[in-house]
């Protein structure tokens, strides 16, 4: 389920959004634009036996559920992504999140501002034992395996 508003304008028209999902539109009454704000959510999904409703809540706000709860939730997951990230993203997202592809340093940043504001990419010294011998220039004992027979 999904939260949006409808709201008189001007003149006889009535606008009809859901925020979260960036899907918006009109219509000339209350009902009107609720039918409209469903048509509009079927419309971007366009699967068949898809149906959306919209109900009435308190005041200016309206309840968008779906006969597909997974499909009304890819929706918002995509919009979200495109309006933080941006839509020529899609595809390297995927392979970001697969671990297929490795983004750049800025690309990282942007990533994390969306999804985690709270973080933030930060670059320092090595720490623990690995960075110590690096730093003396030593080899690391991880390239040189030891046989299994030799090992004590």
């Amino acid at each position: 389920m999904l939260v949006g508003t409808v709201t008189k304008q001007e003149g006889i028209w009535w606008s009809a959004h859901c925020d979260i999902a960036g899907i918006f539109t009109q219509g000339k009454s209350k009902a009107d634009a609720m039918r409209a704000l469903a048509d509009a959510f079927e419309d971007v999904i366009n699967r068949p036996g898809f149906k959306a409703t919209v109900t009435t809540l308190d005041g200016d706000e309206v309840r968008v559920e779906a006969s597909d709860p997974a499909l009304l939730l890819g929706v918002v997951l995509r919009y979200q992504r495109e309006a933080h990230i941006g839509p020529s993203s899609r595809n390297a997202y995927a392979r970001y999140e697969h671990g297929t592809s490795m983004p750049k340093l800025d690309t990282v940043q942007e990533i994390l501002k969306a999804v985690a504001p709270e973080l933030a990419l930060t670059v320092g010294p090595r720490k623990g034992p690995l960075a110590a011998r690096r730093r003396l220039g030593a080899r690391s004992t991880a390239s040189r395996a030891v046989p299994r027979s030799r090992r004590a």
